[in-house]
């Protein structure tokens, strides 16, 4: 057994707990902004989106029914040049409310799919924000005290060789 310790990798310790306080300073805030992400398009799903889409519904169906006014009181003129125009705007309006009404379908149907796949890599992203503050805190603190003991084994005075029994290696005797 070596009469001292040969310690070597003590500043690759230091070096290690230095850069794992790198990389949680990055990943947590990284982590918080994709939640913070996933709730602000679920609330512009089904805050802004769903207003904005319900109005503009709402705005096509009274055009529709502008339209389909304007269209009775072409016919009831009997003018068939501007019947027909009047048919033409009557068709462009039903299809922009049946337009509306496929957007705010898809809105729905973004919202259940946003939190069905998004949950479970939520719940994940929520573990790992839990083991980098508890477990990963630990370790940095258990690298801070493993290097606290090895500079107190590194300051221990090793032995003299005067102190040591003074026993000289003999030689093994050779048969002759």
């Amino acid at each position: 057994m070596a009469a001292t310790a040969q310690i070597t990798s003590v500043e690759a310790i230091a070096a290690f707990r230095a850069k794992l306080i790198v990389y949680l300073s990055h990943v947590r805030p990284l982590l918080e902004a994709a939640a913070n992400e996933v709730s602000r398009t679920r609330l512009w799903l089904q805050n802004d989106q769903r207003i904005f889409w319900e109005q503009e519904r709402r705005r096509r169906e009274r055009r529709l029914e502008e339209a389909q006014q304007e269209l009775f009181n072409a016919r009831l003129s009997q003018f068939h040049e501007s019947t027909a125009l009047h048919q033409m705007n009557f068709q462009r309006a039903r299809q922009a409310v049946q337009a509306a009404e496929t957007h705010l379908g898809l809105l729905k149907k973004w919202d259940r799919e946003l939190d069905n796949r998004a949950a479970p890599l939520l719940k994940q992203a929520e573990q790992l924000q839990g083991f980098l503050a508890t477990d990963m805190n630990r370790a940095v603190a258990y690298l801070d005290q493993v290097l606290t003991a090895l500079a107190a084994y590194q300051q221990v005075a090793a032995p003299r060789s005067d102190s040591l029994p003074a026993t000289a290696p003999t030689e093994p005797e050779t048969p002759s």
